[in-house]
């Protein structure tokens, strides 16, 4: 891959008003490499409720790890997976656990709100441990690109939480792009539908007032460094988080990875040149929830550069949520079926095809593709291929060299959410709006006093 795509000279990097002022430290200190694991993957799980619970899982199913620490803030998913597997040491601070545990482990997931996904994936890199980290990789921009080049700096596996990916479906989708079995890809359209996501409805401003934190909650933990709010019921703790600009990316940054994945990987893309967006008008014409919250619906547009995979020097990619559709004419390409409410659909020269989030993808017109060969592939498990390339296998597929400039272009979406309505020219080199000072303040943020990251 090349790295100058998404990856500038360090000069440059440092001269960037979004990350001058937190990148210098990058530069100081030993680089630290990951060791050779010794028989098993020697691994902790941080963050074992909801996703969490189903990377433990996965984890502790895999004869060749042994789970060495857990880590959670809530009490009863810390004692959930406690009694699951009472053999590892348990921890409700995740600073403590890699402080403890840094002779005992070879690799750390990370599974908890996004705001803290930097925090806990850099000090592990910076510590020398394999990373598998649930998508989006962080809540921020400059975040994405510190931990891309941490990982690259220090050598070790790295996989992103697009688990789907390593389905033969995926990836076979991912293979016709590739061999131009739709000829020049024109345009491309992904989009998520989905009904009944109540963690996502429409939020009133924050409250004024908050209450005690139940017992088992520790608080000020899963705040980490994002702005201190009070607890409230409900609304953040254990999935409503994601409605919240300071915890979560919304819809597009949470479901984005797994819808742009095949896209990105079967058309090699590059960073975008630039990026708009719309969102609803309750929202817009709300400032208590443009302040807060993320809109219920959104659509969004990056032009990206194209190259032998595509029709014209510049590749149109929307992307649709909430009340916000793709084209008719796009979805009735599917004609006489149902249009998968989570999917992508890439318009070629030759045909199209439609690639349903976790299902089966279709080249269309079927009629003419009745024949057309798919390529014979062998199922692949995610967190299997993480643990076999720490072990000193292949190296995953969606390691963060590869992940972390996809997540960097959908990060750029909620930014251009954030200013709605205004096409935003992209420098990836230099990190920045040339022309847009004001959205250039959403590509980071300052985090909690006391809550810094050594290196960052």
């Amino acid at each position: 891959m090349n790295r100058d795509a998404f990856s500038p000279s360090r000069r440059k990097f440092l001269q960037t008003s979004v990350t001058a002022a937190i990148a210098a430290p990058l530069l100081l200190g030993c680089i630290r490499k990951p060791r050779k694991p010794k028989g098993k993957l020697k691994h902790a799980c941080i963050g074992v409720g909801g996703m969490g619970w189903w990377d433990f899982m996965q984890f502790k199913g895999d004869p060749n790890v042994q789970i060495i620490a857990i880590c959670d803030v809530d009490a009863e998913n810390l004692k959930k997976a406690s009694d699951a597997f009472p053999a590892a040491r348990t921890y409700s601070d995740w600073r403590e656990l890699l402080e403890k545990e840094d002779d005992n482990i070879d690799s750390v997931n990370v599974a908890v709100p996004d705001h803290s996904h930097f925090s806990i994936a850099y000090t592990a890199i910076q510590k020398g441990k394999h990373v598998y980290c649930q998508k989006p990789m962080c809540h921020d921009v400059a975040e994405v690109r510190m931990l891309t080049e941490a990982s690259i700096k220090h050598g070790v596996i790295t996989q992103l939480g697009t688990q789907v990916a390593a389905r033969i479906d995926e990836r076979k989708a991912v293979q016709w792009l590739k061999e131009g079995a739709i000829g020049k890809v024109k345009h491309a359209y992904l989009c998520s539908n989905r009904s009944g996501i109540l963690e996502y409805r429409a939020l009133g401003p924050r409250p004024s007032q908050g209450e005690t934190p139940p017992a088992k909650l520790n608080w000020d933990l899963w705040i980490g460094s994002a702005p201190y709010r009070p607890f409230v019921p409900e609304i953040y703790h254990t999935m409503k988080w994601r409605a919240w600009q300071d915890f979560g990316t919304g819809w597009s940054g949470d479901i984005g990875c797994h819808i742009f994945d095949p896209v990105w990987k079967g058309l090699g893309l590059k960073p975008p040149l630039s990026v708009t967006a719309e969102v609803q008008k309750s929202w817009k014409e709300s400032p208590e929830r443009r302040a807060d919250t993320w809109p219920q619906s959104n659509h969004i547009t990056w032009m990206f550069p194209g190259n032998d995979l595509t029709e014209a020097n510049v590749l149109p990619l929307e992307w649709f949520d909430g009340e916000f559709f793709p084209p008719k004419e796009i979805m009735d390409l599917y004609p006489g079926k149902e249009y998968p409410a989570e999917s992508s659909m890439l318009v070629g020269t030759e045909g199209a095809l439609l690639i349903p989030h976790n299902g089966t993808p279709v080249l269309l017109p079927e009629s003419k593709f009745i024949n057309y060969k798919s390529p014979q592939l062998e199922a692949q498990n995610h967190y299997y291929n993480f643990v076999v390339a720490c072990l000193g296998g292949p190296k995953t597929a969606s390691h963060f060299a590869q992940t972390g400039p996809m997540t960097e272009a959908i990060l750029l979406g909620t930014v251009a959410i954030r200013v709605p309505d205004r096409l935003l020219k992209w420098d990836a080199v230099n990190m920045k709006f040339p022309d847009d000072p004001d959205a250039n303040k959403y590509l980071s943020r300052n985090y909690r006093k006391g809550w810094g990251v050594a290196g960052f």
